[in-house]
């Protein structure tokens, strides 16, 4: 059976190969372009993932047995913000495919037993997790590059889907950080594709939803941008909330990042 680590690996090797084929075809205009993240150009979209694949390859590559260089972060940080567009795009295919590359050669033992050290959390985490968070960045942050060059762009289907799936279990805790309850006022059954979400003194998200107070209508790709802040105009055409909570509400209950 293929594991939850199995399919963020894979989901990860696709958004990277989809950025890696986008980046020689991008002109200098469009690097400097707006991205879907509000405050960055493509560019410093493309920068962010690139240094985050810098970063985040050195704790699973370390735990894996590779004799690593550790850069601390903010020599990196300081490096690709002194870059310039081009190649800030250029380091990030280079980078990312490293990143790539480390995972996919983990052997089935290592999926399953590894824990990292990601070093900004109390604890190591199982590499479920260390995956889950880069899948979150990177599906995201490939659909910010992507819609600054086509305004119909959405997050691949399938990382969505993983996502969604990733947010019921390992990486549920992250929308403790995320997501603002107290945005609104009644408790909230949020019915989505493929199960829900629960806003009560807290945000959760099941697979399975008992009497739902509203629907949301749309594709799973629409929900992985609405928890991250990225469903908002004009990238919300063709989606709907009925029930007891409007778009508008949810959007505060997830301001993004």
């Amino acid at each position: 059976m293929t594991s939850l680590a199995d399919r963020a690996i894979a989901a990860l090797r696709s958004n990277h190969d989809t950025l890696a084929a986008l980046v020689p075809t991008l002109s200098e205009e469009q690097l400097a372009g707006p991205s879907g993240a509000s405050e960055w150009t493509v560019a410093q979209a493309l920068s962010h993932l690139g240094s985050g694949a810098e970063i985040t390859r050195q704790p699973i590559a370390t735990a894996a047995g590779e004799q690593v260089d550790v850069e601390d972060n903010q020599t990196i940080w300081a490096r690709w913000d002194g870059s310039t567009p081009a190649e800030q795009a250029a380091g990030f295919v280079e980078h990312d495919a490293a990143y790539v590359a480390t995972v996919e050669a983990l052997t089935p033992e290592q999926r399953e037993s590894l824990v990292i050290d990601l070093g900004f959390l109390p604890k190591p985490v199982p590499l479920v997790v260390a995956l889950g968070m880069r899948l979150n960045e990177v599906a995201n942050h490939a659909w910010d590059v992507r819609v600054g060059v086509d305004p119909a762009a959405t997050v691949e289907a399938e990382s969505a889907e993983l996502l969604l799936e990733l947010f019921t279990g390992p990486l549920s805790f992250l929308l403790g950080f995320s997501a603002k309850a107290d945005q609104v006022e009644q408790e909230v059954r949020l019915a989505i594709p493929g199960g829900g979400i629960e806003i009560t003194d807290a945000v959760t998200v099941t697979a399975d939803l008992a009497d739902p107070t509203a629907t949301f209508d749309g594709p799973a790709e629409a929900v992985a941008r609405l928890l991250t802040g990225r469903l908002r105009a004009p990238y919300d055409a063709g989606v709907s909330v009925t029930g007891n909570v409007t778009l508008d509400e949810l959007r505060k209950v997830f301001p993004g990042y």
